[in-house]
């Protein structure tokens, strides 16, 4: 009888795929890459038209050897490692490595990890796709090649440790700029006013907010207008001079890609984008499922695509015709429109049996993987239901010459509804007012004014920012969760309450990339170079064309950064701080959280301690010095030096000029001076120093 060899990634995964195949297959797994690039060098011949120079990594020469002895044994080798470019290129690499004819029909590939999809592969083997392995050659070489550039420019410029990368410069640009952009926000004021009206023949009154006047909206700025308005409608009376009832739809949602996945997971289970990846692997790679086995239970997790299966949309179809009836059955289902990138010859994330719900397989999974399934199966199989429906009033109600408006909406059938809602699209109830007509008699009970002022953008989370970095082209799905849990371990942004604030350091890293790098950290740039790697996917672009066309650009972007950083001496600064150990004056020195103070006699002397720096500035509660301080995770605020006895902090840089017209602090926005107590809204534009 032939003996067969399928090798794979993990070893979570080869226990799943041993489980379906006879006693004549024996599964293995590589653990990952075999081979890369040497980590003490660039590992690119540019004297040879850029060959690649990859090694053996270290520690895997036992792995390789306990391989080559199941090949010698096997009649047959398969390599089964993930249907993706990272896949096609370890299995390139093992092709190498074991000495495998790389013409030979072994390359394997599946969406999901069950028995139907495995066996069906194996009648499907074909040889290994050189494009795809170009590709990611391409991209390995590429980061490389910025990442060994750039990151001893760092090192020199800042402090040793620090790295720049093709996608995590540009993700930290984004941050950066969004920082800068908030902090230059200035608030404007604005009110609203809402109508409380008695309705004949109902018990609830109707809120009825302001609309303008019967030419259009009118935007009410400050109380002057208020009192206008109010002045005249209290003295008029409120008539319905429209009503319109009418439906409205609400689609399913598309099933998850990997970046939508990441999304609504930060959402909806405050999941982490690493976390959400580790814990989709898990679900993909198999769980024992009692009375089942050992069962992969959702398709690949690295995808862009919408798109699914007949087989997996007739087994969904089928599921809601017996659980829900016909009614919830969705008609055609449309696809996610746009350019088709590399991963979307992927199916979306999904169960793999939809007859395997979150309640069946719920004693078999930790809290983490349950709330994660329980996810993904609901909005598949929320995709393949019919639409939401909801009866909809809107109402016109004139007073005088202003004009308010209601409106209010009742859902009358359920739809996908009734298994999946995102966190984004739970509707708020509204009043619904059923005996309402032209004919209905109004009484006004108050009026409610209300003073509000613009809020700047949203700090990025970890959501928001995938979404940016997808919606521009930048990166692929399995590049999110490790540029941004880069950027955080290296301390370029910190993460509070969701939210992703700059470091200090991250600061200064945003501004030698922005002035030495400006193409790496380019949106469109970056973008292109990720469509380009698709045309070496597909075949029309050759991979060493990119390569060169990319080099020497960076090459000449270095030697110009490398020559002025030469001329830049970096020195300690000298602080009239005694350090009590020793008598020595004690200088500022970078770590990974910023500056602190330490002994210039290091290493006879190791006193450190914090960096206080003031900024000239009074604290405006007790007169002492505002200095800059940081919180646990390093984002930068001002605060007393007398804290915690004193609690003065602001995250704008207070000046050293008092409002004129309340006596409060004023902060610096971006070029504008802005009084810190938003009632006063004091504005000023900065007076140019120079």
């Amino acid at each position: 009888m032939p003996k067969y060899l399928v090798i794979v990634e993990s070893p979570a995964k080869a226990t799943t795929i041993k489980k379906f195949l006879g006693k004549n297959y024996e599964v293995v797994a590589s653990n990952g890459h075999v081979r890369d690039f040497p980590k003490s060098q660039m590992g690119i011949d540019f004297e040879n038209d850029f060959e690649p120079k990859y090694i053996t990594i270290r520690g895997k020469g036992e792995l390789l050897a306990k391989l080559r002895r199941e090949v010698k044994k096997a009649d047959k080798v398969y390599l089964a490692t993930d249907p993706d470019r990272e896949g096609e290129a370890i299995s390139w690499h093992l092709c190498n490595a074991l000495k495998l004819d790389q013409k030979e029909h072994s390359r394997i590939t599946f969406n999901e990890i069950t028995k139907t999809a495995v066996k069906a592969s194996l009648k499907q083997a074909r040889e290994i796709d050189m494009h795809m392995v170009d590709s990611q050659q391409a991209r390995r070489m590429i980061d490389r090649m910025v990442g060994y550039s750039i990151s001893p420019l760092l090192w020199v410029k800042v402090k040793r440790g620090l790295s720049a990368g093709r996608v995590q410069s540009v993700a930290l640009r984004l941050i950066c700029d969004r920082e800068e952009e908030i902090n230059a926000f200035i608030p404007e004021e604005y009110w609203s006013l809402d109508a409380v009206l008695k309705v004949s023949k109902e018990k609830k009154p109707l809120v009825a907010k302001f609309y303008g006047d019967k030419n259009g909206k009118i935007a009410i700025k400050n109380q002057e207008q208020v009192e206008e308005i109010l002045k005249a409608v209290e003295q008029s009376n409120f008539v319905i001079s429209d009503i319109k009832k009418g439906e409205r739809t609400k689609k399913a949602p598309l099933p998850f890609t990997t970046s939508t996945l990441q999304q609504e997971a930060s959402k909806a289970l405050n999941f982490a984008t690493q976390k959400t990846m580790r814990i989709a692997q898990q679900l993909y790679e198999g769980i024992a499922i009692k009375g089942h086995g050992t069962v992969g239970l959702i398709s690949y997790l690295r995808t862009d695509s919408t798109r699914v299966s007949e087989e997996a949309d007739a087994m969904a179809r089928e599921f809601i015709a017996e659980n829900y009836g016909d009614k919830y059955l969705a008609g055609t289902v449309a696809e996610k429109g746009g350019k088709k990138k590399i991963q979307d010859a992927h199916e979306a994330i999904r169960p793999t049996y939809v007859e395997l719900t979150p309640t069946v397989v719920k004693e078999e999974l930790s809290r983490d993987q349950f709330r994660l399934y329980q996810l993904i199966w609901k909005r598949f199989v929320a995709s393949r239901m019919s639409s939401a429906k909801y009866e909809t009033t809107s109402i016109k109600i004139d007073a005088g010459a202003y004009r308010f408006t209601s409106a209010s909406s009742k859902i009358v059938f359920e739809g996908f509804r009734s298994v999946y809602a995102a966190e984004d699209d739970k509707d708020e109830k509204t009043v619904m007012h059923k005996s309402i007509s032209m004919e209905s008699e109004l009484s006004l009970q108050e009026m409610q004014p209300l003073q509000h002022f613009t809020q700047p953008p949203a700090h990025f989370t970890e959501a928001s920012l995938v979404k940016t970095l997808e919606e521009l082209g930048i990166g692929r799905p399995s590049t999110y969760a490790p540029t941004i849990s880069t950027i955080i371990a290296r301390r370029y942004i910190a993460k509070e309450n969701k939210n992703l604030y700059m470091t200090e350091i991250g600061e200064v890293v945003n501004g030698i990339m922005k002035e030495s790098f400006s193409s790496i950290v380019d949106f469109n740039f970056t973008a292109n170079l990720e469509a380009l790697l698709d045309g070496v996917e597909d075949g029309s672009i050759a991979w060493k064309t990119v390569v060169r066309n990319f080099y020497p650009d960076l090459k000449e972007a270095v030697d110009i950064a490398q020559e002025e950083l030469e001329k830049i001496e970096i020195c300690d600064e000298v602080t009239d701080v005694i350090c009590e150990q020793c008598g020595r004056n004690m200088v500022i020195k970078y770590g990974p959280h910023g500056k602190f103070l330490a002994c210039p006699g290091f290493p006879e002397c190791r006193n450190t301690k914090t960096y206080l720096e003031k900024i000239g500035v009074a604290c405006p509660k007790c007169g002492k010095d505002v200095v800059i301080r940081k919180t646990k995770k390093g984002r930068r605020y001002y605060g007393c030096e007398d804290n915690p006895e004193c609690d003065f902090m602001t995250w704008q840089k207070p000046s050293t000029e008092k409002c004129p017209e309340c006596g409060g602090v004023l902060v610096e926005k971006g070029s504008k001076l802005v009084c810190l107590d938003n009632n006063c809204g004091f504005v000023k534009t900065k007076e140019n120093k120079d």
